[in-house]
């Protein structure tokens, strides 16, 4: 199983992003995937689920409103929009799967390499 993120980058206040993560390597039953960020000397944090089905979506109050997380089954791949950055978005954010939806990082068995975003006031 890997996991692949990418799409980071440097933007300004305001600006967006879109993140990918590529999930390879599940044969049976597609898995649900959820995005975390860490910034520096801070703790991760959720930022966003999405269920198996697409039919549960969950995101952090931080960034509710801002983001959205989608996806393309026929490319494997899992979205994170991200609108109207904040200089408090600059983390680098991770991807993970695990195959029975939940929000809580613990449960995430495959993390992807993490990709960079930072955002200048």
């Amino acid at each position: 199983v890997q996991l692949q993120a990418s799409g980071g980058g440097l933007v300004q206040l305001g600006g967006s992003l879109r993140l990918s993560c590529t999930v390879t390597g599940f044969t049976l039953n597609r898995p649900a995937i959820g995005w975390f960020r860490q910034a520096p000397g801070k703790e991760r944090e959720g930022v966003s689920c999405l269920s198996t089905n697409n039919d549960i979506t969950h995101y952090a109050d931080s960034v509710k409103g801002r983001f959205t997380v989608s996806s393309d089954a026929a490319k494997n791949t899992v979205y994170l929009q991200m609108d109207n950055l904040r200089p408090e978005d600059t983390a680098v954010y991770y991807c993970a799967a695990v195959l029975h939806y939940s929000t809580y990082a613990a449960d995430y068995n495959y993390w992807g390499q993490g990709t960079l975003v930072t955002v200048s006031s």
